[in-house]
């Protein structure tokens, strides 16, 4: 009996190597945590500028918008990504140190590589809305390409990856049906999953560190 928990002891560890050998495991669950803290704080941001001029989400696709307001949109869309990206790198960077392995490897280039592709024809893609004023879809499609990148890059690090994909490209598509709703989607998408994403990536990957494997 000691000797069967021994080999499996010992199969276990092989798999592990050859785990962190072919799959980048230093994303940590807190970069979620924050890009969700970060996208709910501009969502804030936003419904704040709107309801103190009397505006609405609908209002943005449906009336012209003024240039004070497409400019605060624009600002707080880059701020967000600034602190979502840079608690990323901090988090990922800490992580990784932790279970020496290195940041930049062969596996998070495939990771960035893959998750950059679906992210750049998605911005592209709204630009073409915007260009054509077809607000209502921005937000779905952020949603839509941003799901998909991740389900792209998941089979280069935790599988959890690709069922966050999956929630997203799901919401974003349904957001595309009740466009009404857009907003409320995209903060669904990039800030409560992100949050219940990086509680349950930290849970099973930081805290249980021998749950490596999934």
């Amino acid at each position: 009996m000691t000797e069967q928990h021994e080999q499996l002891a010992a199969l276990r560890e092989i798999r592990t190597i050859m785990d962190r050998s072919s799959r980048f495991i230093s994303l940590s669950g807190l970069s979620g945590i924050g890009a969700g803290l970060s996208a709910l704080v501009g969502v804030a941001a936003i419904q704040w500028h709107l309801s103190s001029r009397g505006l609405t989400y609908q209002n943005l696709y449906n009336d012209p918008v003024k240039q004070e307001t497409g400019l605060f949109l624009a600002a707080v869309a880059v701020v967000v990504l600034i602190l979502a990206i840079s608690t990323a790198v901090y988090f990922t960077t800490r992580n990784a140190h932790k279970v020496k392995q290195s940041v930049w490897n062969s596996q998070a280039q495939r990771v960035v590589v893959n998750l950059s592709i679906p992210l750049a024809a998605g911005g592209v893609f709204c630009l073409v809305l915007l260009y054509h004023q077809y607000y209502s879809l921005i937000a779905p499609s952020m949603l839509v390409f941003y799901g998909l990148g991740l389900i792209n890059c998941g089979k280069y690090t935790y599988r959890d990856i690709r069922s966050l994909g999956f929630c997203e490209l799901a919401l974003g598509l349904l957001a595309c049906f009740i466009v009404d709703y857009g907003f409320l989607a995209w903060a669904l998408g990039f800030g409560v999953l992100h949050l219940v994403y990086g509680a349950v990536m930290y849970y099973k990957y930081e805290r249980s560190p021998q749950q490596v494997l999934n």
